[in-house]
């Protein structure tokens, strides 16, 4: 995909298995309003397609996703919509699929790229996959579930200091935390998922179904209270001076300089 051909999500059938592909590698799969929109499209079609058991969300190339494209989802020439509550949330912060669903990382594994991969199942990631929860080095904060889905792969310490230093780890940490199940050799992730997503497929799908809804059930209420925390966290810090100076160091490629306000 060259620098001037918009990225796109795409979907493909292999057998019970929806394969789903973030395609943006000019731009490290950086995300556009329209493919966040794609991925939601495809998400929901796996969700109401009773052929469909499981589903593998992977992205092409070197790496998972450097991010948000962030002056297309903030700021004045912002084309970011609301989204559709009848279709399937990506943060799993709205609609969630009720099948199984393996994300699978590489290379840079960054801000919403987490954020997406822990509101799935399972993860199975490549051993050059690095992750950073880099928000707040841009004057903003993690409103794609961060704050509290690191809380419960991985505990209050852990959390806060991958969260509070915005630091980067590597697939191995990420092992340790719980937040990937796996980890293989770049250019098997892919592959392995699917592996996987096979496994799963030789078992009853209503069971396989009915074991994630109960599942769900347990961390819904206390999931539903920091949902409801995401209003007041995007007030506090995007209409702030700091977050005016993150994306605007993020458009001229240099280092923020916060004040505090």
């Amino acid at each position: 995909m060259s620098d001037s051909t918009p990225g796109a999500v795409t979907m493909r059938r292999d057998g019970r298995i929806a394969v789903i592909t973030v395609e943006n590698e000019a731009k490290k799969n950086a995300y556009t309003p329209e493919m966040m929109e794609q991925l939601s499209d495809h998400l929901t079609s796996f969700e109401e397609d009773d052929e469909l058991w499981a589903a593998v969300f992977c992205s092409a190339g070197q790496d998972t996703t450097a991010g948000l494209d962030m002056p297309k989802f903030f700021g004045p020439n912002a084309t970011a919509k609301p989204r559709d509550p009848a279709k399937v949330d990506p943060f799993g912060l709205g609609r969630q699929c009720t099948k199984p669903v393996i994300a699978v990382v590489q290379g840079l594994t960054f801000t919403v790229g987490i954020e997406m991969m822990l509101a799935a199942d399972i993860v199975v990631a490549a051993d050059t996959a690095v992750f950073q929860q880099l928000e707040s080095k841009r004057g903003i904060a993690p409103i794609g579930g961060a704050h509290f889905r690191y809380l419960t792969r991985t505990g209050w310490g852990n959390a806060m200091y991958h969260l509070f230093l915005c630091d980067r780890f590597d697939a191995q940490e990420a092992l340790r935390l719980g937040f990937v199940q796996e980890v293989v050799p770049f250019g098997r992730q892919i592959d392995r998922a699917i592996e996987l997503a096979r496994e799963i497929c030789t078992n009853a799908p209503l069971g396989i179904r009915a074991t994630k809804v109960g599942a769900r059930a347990f961390l819904e209420a206390a999931e539903q209270a920091a949902v409801d925390q995401i209003p007041t966290i995007r007030e506090t810090v995007m209409s702030s001076e700091d977050c005016k100076e993150g994306i605007q160091s993020f458009i001229e490629r240099r280092d923020a300089v916060f004040q505090g306000r």
